[in-house]
């Protein structure tokens, strides 16, 4: 059992990695990426016959991000692009390979409804923010004239993401873009309880969308020293 010397030196080792966050960034290309002034973007949740997909609030966070800004791209919202191709990117019928487009636009109606839409890429986000570890104890309480809590709580969080692009004009897969970032957050009860959060989902939707931008205008072929001509050969 921890001794009572000890706790104090504990809880101090525990507060030097609070509100730390750890990221990764992965990037592939297997395509070269242009969006023109009339053609955009949309973020939908991987399909996923069973269980829960990447959360709504998570897609809306980079939808936004990617249109914010002096480089924003037009991005189509998530629920009017499901809708308005109603029923083909349900669960149970949208395509599973890129290469399955070809027969999605051989279907009456569906290649007038993306190019009405504008939309030129999908990018399919599959992940989720976990809760992975955590420990200690809170208690707050209130008595006549007081109120107040005493203890140490922490939690860890990973948020783990993976953005999969597909380029309809191509029906072909254009690439993909993971982020991975843990963070360890805690309440301190001194009286007042005293929060100190590890916004990791916050960070991973801003690093994301971040990439996701720089694969589409194509800075990762110019920090190589091609254009997209050079790729496509």
């Amino acid at each position: 059992m921890m001794s009572r010397a000890a706790t104090p030196i504990a809880v101090a080792g525990l507060l030097s990695l609070v509100g730390c966050m750890h990221a990764r960034i992965e990037s592939s290309r297997e395509l070269p990426t242009h969006i023109s002034g009339d053609e955009g973007v949309v973020v939908l949740a991987k399909p996923q016959v069973e269980g829960a997909g990447t959360e709504d609030g998570f897609m809306d966070c980079v939808g936004d991000n990617l249109a914010q800004g002096k480089r924003g791209l037009h991005v189509l919202g998530n629920d009017a692009f499901v809708d308005a191709m109603f029923p083909w990117l349900e669960p149970s019928t949208a395509p599973s390979r890129p290469e399955a487009v070809t027969t999605l636009l051989a279907q009456p109606g569906v290649s007038e409804r993306i190019a009405a839409s504008g939309v030129r890429y999908i990018v399919w986000l599959d992940g989720a923010t976990r809760r992975t570890d955590g420990g200690g104890s809170l208690a707050c309480g209130a008595a006549p004239g007081a109120a107040g809590c005493i203890g140490f709580g922490w939690w860890e969080k990973e948020s783990d993401y993976e953005a999969t692009i597909w380029d309809l004009q191509e029906a072909k897969s254009a690439g993909t873009v993971g982020t991975n970032v843990t963070g360890t957050s805690a309440i301190i009860g001194a009286v007042v309880p005293l929060p100190f959060i590890a916004r990791v989902q916050g960070t991973a939707c801003n690093r994301l969308a971040a990439q996701l931008r720089s694969f589409f205008v194509g800075e990762d072929l110019r920090a190589e020293g091609e254009t997209p001509a050079d790729r496509s050969r």
